[in-house]
């Protein structure tokens, strides 16, 4: 059975009809609950068992459920001592072999447990419930997360079930100091909320932190993991992801073994990790399955994708409408010849050009996916060089677009991508205005909030603020795993920083 919250309702009482009555007035006599009454064996006292009709298990409820009751109840009532909570507690432990049965006094925990699928059945003259687990699996099958595709690693992703997920945890991190805490969030729709986390590694003072925003967060209903981002991160101000999201069991695994702290919510596949950094957001789990010079490769191609996205249509703005003298001349001429008839300055192509390829990824992305793609390349290729034919822009202005936009898209996190995209749009208007020098002005701009930014604590530069030279051996090359899976990172404070006997 799920934990409770502090609960302020009224304690069942010994009166079969006022408990009923009570609970149907919480459930607002909705139709789709459904309220069985039973004899208990030949007697005139009843029993009612109440639940929520197409969430509950049929075979389970018919046979392990109402037969036990009608047969079993007074039986072992007798047999146990007089009092009544003794008397529940002693039917639960031995009148059925049924697994998941607890004893609960509150009318709201019995609501609760009816509305997760499982049954409720009250007692006339016993002053609290028996709550059967009956609650049907409808959890999807498991399939390799779209939005985090892997050429090499798992293939199986979370569901939108909360315990399906834990257990996947459970299934792969086989540790006894693997701990899950959970909590409820919503006022209307209550959600479990699943702090998960590797006792004895992990600072206790990390812990307390998130422990502490998620039981301040006050709506109605966390609908997705996104909403609880929103309330946890550090500043809501900023373009940057404060909390990583992933729908991934192993990059969790590695974030809990780093002494992280990961945040499963019930009714989302997608699970929060934090502290995050922003070197953090440009790994993939992919990086420690390969062998280290291929995955090292991969990692300086992502650096000079984050160069190309942030700062390619800038430059070529300024440079081309300011600092035409820093071209090579026989560039310069050919940049000159190709916006020879263009009507319209630099900057008013170039943003022409990138919103309109942002208009296009985002029509991919809500179309089907078959008519998705098509509409990205096609629409794309035609856009691109009706443009050029009409004399609108320069066939160098598609070239550069194109790249930024193939950059984009090396990104192994969606939001990091989102970040740059927009920081992109400031730059080339900074561009416009002062040339490198506003390149420039931005650029500090940027890194100076970097730098002043954290997530739970943690710098969101790290390890380039404060610096650690020593880890940077994981940063922008990935060295042999030998070397790396000595320590945890310093930088959260783990109460057990050696990953490996240091004595062989």
């Amino acid at each position: 059975m799920k934990p409770y919250a502090k609960s302020h309702s009224p304690e069942l009482v010994p009166s079969l009809s006022d408990n009923l009555e009570h609970i149907l007035t919480l459930l607002g006599n909705s139709s789709d609950i459904v309220y069985r009454e039973m004899s208990l064996g030949e007697t005139e006292r009843k029993a009612v068992a109440i639940y929520a009709k197409g969430m509950v298990d049929q075979q389970f409820l018919y046979s392990q459920v109402f037969g036990v009751i009608s047969r079993r109840f007074l039986t072992e009532v007798e047999a146990s001592p007089p009092d009544y909570p003794q008397n529940l507690k002693h039917f639960a432990q031995h009148a059925s072999t049924f697994g998941d049965i607890s004893v609960v006094y509150k009318s709201d925990q019995c609501v609760s447990e009816i509305l997760a699928g499982n049954t409720c059945v009250l007692f006339d003259e016993y002053p609290g419930a028996v709550i059967f687990g009956t609650a049907k699996d409808k959890s999807r099958q498991q399939e390799e997360p779209a939005s985090e595709a892997l050429v090499r690693g798992l293939r199986i992703g979370f569901v939108e079930e909360v315990n399906e997920n834990t257990a996947i945890l459970r299934r792969r991190l086989k540790d006894p100091h693997l701990t899950f805490e959970s909590l409820f969030l919503g006022r209307r729709a209550r959600k479990e909320v699943i702090i998960c986390y590797l006792r004895g590694v992990t600072n206790p003072d990390l812990v307390n932190e998130v422990r502490r925003r998620l039981q301040k967060i006050d709506i109605d209903d966390p609908i997705e993991s996104g909403y609880v981002e929103n309330y946890i991160q550090d500043n809501p101000y900023s373009p940057f992801p404060q909390v990583q999201n992933t729908e991934r069991p192993d990059r969790v695994e590695g974030a809990l073994l780093e002494g992280r702290v990961a945040i499963l919510i019930d009714g989302t596949p997608f699970s929060l990790i934090v502290p995050v950094t922003f070197p953090m957001l440009m790994q993939s789990p992919e990086d420690y399955y390969d062998r280290w010079i291929p995955a090292s490769l991969i990692r300086m191609l992502r650096t000079l994708a984050l160069f190309f996205a942030l700062f390619l249509p800038a430059l070529y703005v300024a440079l081309v409408s300011y600092h035409q003298g820093l071209i090579p001349t026989k560039l310069a001429i050919s940049i000159a010849g190709t916006r020879e008839g263009v009507p319209f300055p630099t900057i008013v192509e170039a943003m022409f050009m990138e919103i309109t390829i942002e208009l296009l990824r985002e029509a991919g992305l809500r179309l089907p996916k078959p008519v998705g793609q098509a509409v990205g390349i096609v629409g794309g290729l035609v856009i691109g060089q009706s443009a050029v034919e009409a004399g609108i822009v320069s066939p160098i202005m598609v070239i550069v677009v194109a790249l930024t936009a193939i950059s984009s898209f090396a990104f192994p996190q969606y939001p990091a991508a989102i970040a740059i995209r927009l920081l992109r749009f400031g730059m080339m208007l900074a561009a416009s205005i002062f040339g490198l020098y506003g390149i420039i002005l931005v650029f500090v701009l940027i890194t100076s909030h970097v730098v002043r930014l954290k997530s739970f604590g943690i710098n969101y530069a790290a390890p380039y603020v404060p610096n650690r030279v020593y880890t940077w051996k994981d940063l922008f090359l990935r060295l042999p795993l030998q070397t790396l899976l000595k320590f945890r990172p310093a930088m959260f404070k783990p109460l057990d920083r050696n990953r490996s006997d240091q004595s062989k």
